[in-house]
């Protein structure tokens, strides 16, 4: 068997291979659904804010004359300034089920990682930590939701066997809004609300402060989690943008107490559902299937990507409240639209209050990712 060579990925042509390359690893998978190519490049660019605080690289693996493989290795240079120490990562990984492939492309990974001053690489990050992460090692029988991975089972052994430990699992819930809610979620949600307390809709005309609102919410609700790097507010506008077709008031909740913003949640509809076979092309003909099946057909599915509530409202009885009421706010209005699932993802797995919050609205834990991590 020939050796692997290995290509930084420079240029279009390149690009394009390497986002490609998992449509014909998946071409025999019935889950897989490949994202839109335009989203990715978009993504895979400096039109990504990412780029503007991190070194990234990308490369191909080859062999005998065809694409095996990919993979990217990133420095986040703003989670670098919160901690010094944090892992360098990888990201982007797909293979053919080869040993040496995979060795290959983690170690290329490794070596430009340390290279940069780096002493452990984590992943998978595609790109960062509030973008898509994580490796897909349980729920494999479904297709991902928007904007989350979907992998090959042989994979996680593969990297497992190039020494690579599990740092940390992420769930994905899914809730059937079909389904009455538990008895005990009824009874606290149906009780009166305290004064000075309200759920409003996203406000559109009032777009920049809304955006402002979510950015400074996110921050100070999951400042202390594993992994966080605060977003900021050019990146919460880009994905804002990147997303504002599917962005419906109706579905984005913000709740206040005494006038002020202290929690939202953030639900949009699953925009796999309604390109699962376009093959990431909208030419020529795509375009005309994804409005008819988001604005004449109607799409069953929604995922919840972002929800925070501030610290300072989190406490007490009523600031175990608050995550209630958005998510039964938007699962009420979600159901009169038509929808029939909602995916909150991603939730860490030491993150027992959002966990106990899922299971008790009636939230089943139904796909798991897992970050992996090794010292260089």
């Amino acid at each position: 068997m020939s050796s692997v060579e290995i290509i930084p990925v420079a240029g279009a042509a390149l690009l394009d291979r390497f986002i490609r390359l998992p449509e014909r690893l998946h071409k025999d998978d019935p889950h897989y659904i490949a994202p839109l190519h335009l989203e990715r490049k978009e993504a895979l660019t400096s039109k990504n804010p990412f780029f503007g605080h991190a070194d990234v690289q990308f490369w191909l693996a080859r062999r005998d004359g065809r694409d095996v493989g990919r993979i990217s290795a990133q420095i986040d240079h703003h989670a670098r300034a919160r901690d010094p120490g944090v892992a360098g990562q990888f990201g982007m990984i797909a293979a053919e089920d080869d040993a040496t492939v995979v060795k290959a492309l983690l170690e290329t990974a490794a070596a430009w990682l340390r290279s940069r001053g780096m002493t452990r690489m984590q992943g998978p990050f595609n790109l960062n930590i509030n973008e898509e992460i994580g490796l897909l090692v349980d729920g494999f029988d479904t297709p991902p939701m928007l904007l989350m991975g979907h992998d090959k089972p042989y994979l996680g052994p593969r990297l497992e066997e190039q020494g690579l430990g599990k740092d940390m699992d992420v769930y994905a819930y899914i809730y059937d809004i079909t389904q009455p809610l538990p008895a005990g979620a009824r009874r606290l949600i149906e009780r009166p609300l305290p004064k000075g307390l309200t759920v409003r809709r996203m406000d559109f005309k009032r777009y920049d402060d809304e955006i402002r609102a979510v950015t400074s919410i996110f921050n100070d609700a999951w400042q202390d989690n594993w992994g966080f790097v605060p977003l900021t507010e050019i990146e919460t506008d880009h994905l804002a943008k990147s997303l504002r077709p599917l962005l419906d008031p109706r579905l984005v909740r913000f709740v206040e107490m005494g006038g002020q913003p202290v929690g939202f949640i953030v639900c949009l509809p699953n925009l796999n559902e309604a390109i699962r076979d376009l093959n990431g092309r909208l030419l020529p003909f795509g375009w005309a299937k994804l409005l008819w099946r988001m604005k004449v057909a109607g799409l069953k599915s929604a995922r919840v990507p972002l929800m925070g509530i501030r610290k300072s409202a989190s406490q007490g009885v009523i600031g175990s409240l608050l995550p209630f009421l958005l998510i039964d706010a938007v699962r009420k209005d979600a159901a009169a639209m038509g929808f029939q699932q909602i995916e909150l993802s991603w939730i860490l797995e030491n993150n027992m209050p959002m966990r106990r919050i899922n299971e008790s609205l009636g939230g089943v834990a139904y796909k798991t990712y897992r970050i992996y991590g090794q010292d260089l």
